[in-house]
């Protein structure tokens, strides 16, 4: 079993997940508005990732850093992306071999607006319960950033999720130049713990992209 040790420096606090078996490559994952590090969903994403032979690095944003309950301020999302940025640059110094990102719900939504700013930061996302739209109101999509991903993503929905549903999620990934792949969870909603979710075909998708 993949050994699980406190982070913390430079800024960044968080959980690495050490493979027994190291292939070469790390993820960061990070959290939604409402959650941290400790998720259930990033827990078990990292036991699972690690066992596949990965580096994982589950952190807390700067928000959650900052206090340890409440939604993040719209003004002070660069600085979670800035946070995010030097968790890479922290996994860069553990693995040698490409690094993913990835996060749920805000923290998916801010790991690809950093990689649509900087398209040679990571080599693939992975985006759990990505926050399409606020729920009721399809008409407010967080897309505009979409067309400059050029890298491979992975997309996982919960098919009764209210911040966009399975299809709505296949019509925006058609903004992404790069490859992506959904995979759609039956039943589940935002916070993807109804229906059955196996993490095989997640781990399989994104080690497959890069």
């Amino acid at each position: 079993m993949a050994e699980v040790v406190s982070f913390d420096r430079s800024g960044i606090y968080g959980f690495l997940h050490h493979p027994e078996q190291a292939e070469g490559r790390g993820l960061v994952l990070t959290h939604g508005a409402g959650g941290n590090c400790t998720a259930p969903l990033l827990v078990a994403a990292g036991n699972a990732f690690a066992e596949a032979g990965l580096f994982v690095l589950r952190c807390d944003l700067p928000f959650r850093q900052r206090r340890p309950t409440g939604p993040p301020s719209p003004s002070t999302a660069a600085t979670d992306r800035a946070g995010l940025r030097s968790a890479v640059t922290a996994m860069r110094e553990v693995v040698s071999d490409a690094v993913f990102l990835g996060g749920q719900s805000y923290g998916g939504r801010q790991a690809t607006m950093l990689a649509a700013d900087e398209p040679a930061l990571v080599a693939g996302l992975l985006l759990f319960s990505y926050p399409l739209h606020p729920p009721g109101k399809p008409d407010r999509r967080r897309t505009e950033h979409f067309p400059q991903l050029q890298m491979p993503a992975v997309f996982v929905q919960g098919t009764a999720d209210p911040f966009g549903g399975v299809e709505e999620i296949r019509a925006a990934l058609a903004l992404i130049p790069a490859a992506t792949r959904l995979i759609a969870i039956e039943g589940a909603g935002h916070d993807l713990q109804r229906g059955r979710f196996d993490l095989g075909p997640v781990i399989a998708a994104l080690m497959d992209a890069a």
